[in-house]
């Protein structure tokens, strides 16, 4: 490393949390720097960085801090417990104490089969890890993922820093608006359970040649599955869904297609302007981009049907060596003016009304409505006993939540219709509770100045999602690097 490597696993513990992330920090906007300055750079002195106390410390905040931390591994034990029970700092000795002298070895993961979003009725198996393995996940991501985000192309969005979901459509509203019409919609067929692991340690060793980093990678790859049955698999392929590491490993294998087909787009490329672009399609060639969100993914084309079915065959071909396939089934090729739901919102070309001009636009795919109204019918069955306020509650962080994702497409509507589904379901499940007729419900609702009012108790008032302003939200050229290195560095 240079002299002015980041802290080393020697380097004293910061006295404060505030220290840690601070010394992460610039730990991680070092390590981007090289990596973006030297592209074929192999960085082999990693290990220290990762059982640095101050690193260990932020990885452990981390994995407090997510939704799954009340959550169990195989070892029974939960974030709580450590915390309570052991302490957080008996806890990353121990862990740190292990990695240095080589005996850590992760566990593993506890299979948890929970419902696919949309209503569909099929499972997806998440891997639970135990809490240690979580937190050395959470460090390796915080020492390697500043090195591949280097690498990473810029029409990949999902599972990176400061890139969401929505600068995936305005990317692809903002081509399809520009004639990229034809699209090819792919499905991976179980991507996070089929990723050949030597092909992914091999892109892994293109960067990373520190042994003792790749032997930890390789071991969370192979540490297994326990079953919900209680049978413990072996995981010969795969990054399990639900580990830290996982998504940042899934990016790292399917970046072999960002940089196949975005290569026509960096400097040079037959792709890199305007003017080589027009001059493609002037001699009837097609032009391409991608959008990826982790495994999901689309291909627009400016060009012809048959064009893009060429474009099927190129990626299919690309990704059979990392052990993937185009789901047969589930991967299409269709004209934007069909349309095609990605993200969850439903993307198409038409006519706007009253007009002859064509516009691609953004609507909420049939999916979520789908899903938000059965977590809606959930909270409020007819027989249900729950506290009102306790369903007001549970009802307005969902519906908030819901809407604020989709509150940058064409929304207004529908937010209306599900604030009228929530308000009749709320309203039906306390005059069941409380035998009331409409009157009743009149004289609870309706204020002194005779207009209704929302659902209340407690203080709490059902959230109307028909108050949500929708705005269109705009695409960024550039999206704000999150290491940056200090002037004086």
């Amino acid at each position: 490393m240079p002299k002015d490597a980041p802290p080393n696993g020697d380097a004293p513990e910061p006295a404060t949390r505030e220290g840690s992330w601070a010394r992460v920090s610039g730990m991680q906007a070092k390590l981007h720097h090289w990596a973006a300055s030297e592209p074929g750079r192999r960085f082999d002195d990693l290990f220290n960085l990762l059982h640095d106390p101050a690193t260990l410390r932020v990885a452990l905040d981390r994995v407090a801090g997510n939704t799954g931390a009340r959550t169990r591994g195989v070892d029974g034990l939960r974030v709580a417990d450590v915390e309570d029970d052991i302490g957080s700092a008996v806890f990353l000795d121990d862990v740190r104490t292990q990695l240095k002298t080589g005996v850590f070895l992760p566990l593993p993961v506890r299979e948890r089969k929970i419902p696919k979003p949309g209503g569909s009725g099929k499972l997806r198996a998440l891997g639970i890890p135990t809490v240690a393995d979580r937190v050395v996940q959470a460090a390796l991501k915080l020492v390697l993922e500043p090195i591949f985000e280097a690498d990473f192309r810029p029409v990949s969005y999902g599972f990176r820093p400061k890139r969401r979901a929505h600068d995936a459509i305005a990317e692809i509203h903002l081509f399809g608006t520009n004639g990229y019409r034809w699209v090819l919609d792919a499905d991976i067929e179980a991507c996070f359970d089929t990723i050949d692991h030597t092909a992914l340690m091999e892109r892994v060793r293109a960067r990373v040649s520190d042994r003792r980093v790749l032997a930890l990678v390789k071991g969370f790859l192979k540490a297994g599955l326990l079953t919900e049955l209680g049978e413990e698999r072996d995981t010969p392929t795969g990054t399990p869904q639900g580990g830290i590491l996982s998504p940042l490993l899934a990016n790292i294998a399917l970046s072999v297609l960002d940089e196949h087909l975005h290569r026509p787009w960096r400097p040079g490329g037959e792709m890199s302007t305007k003017y080589r672009r027009g001059r493609r399609r002037a001699e009837e060639l097609p032009t391409w981009r991608i959008v990826r969100y982790a495994d999901d993914f689309v291909v627009l084309v400016h060009g012809t049907r048959t064009d893009t079915e060429a474009v099927r065959e190129e990626v299919a071909r690309v990704l059979a060596p990392m052990g993937l396939r185009l789901s047969p089934a589930k991967t299409t090729v269709v004209h934007m003016s069909e349309g095609f739901d990605f993200l969850g919102f439903r993307i198409q070309w038409r006519r706007k009304r009253g007009t002859n001009k064509w516009h691609v636009y953004t609507f909420i795919a049939d999916r979520p409505v789908r899903s938000v109204k059965a977590k809606i019918r959930a909270l409020t069955r007819r027989n249900s006993q729950l506290d009102l306020g306790y369903v007001l509650t549970r009802l307005n962080q969902m519906m908030r939540g819901w809407a604020a994702y989709f509150r940058h497409a064409v929304a207004k509507h529908t937010f209306a219709v599900i604030a009228e589904f929530a308000w009749r379901r709320v309203v039906t499940m306390v005059r069941n509770r409380h035998h009331w007729q409409w009157a009743d419900v009149r004289r609870w609702l309706i204020g002194p100045t005779g207009r209704w009012l929302p659902p209340a108790a407690d203080g709490i008032e059902l959230f109307n999602m028909a108050t949500v302003p929708v705005t269109r939200y705009r695409y960024r050229s550039k999206i704000p690097n999150p290491w940056v290195l200090p002037s004086n560095a």
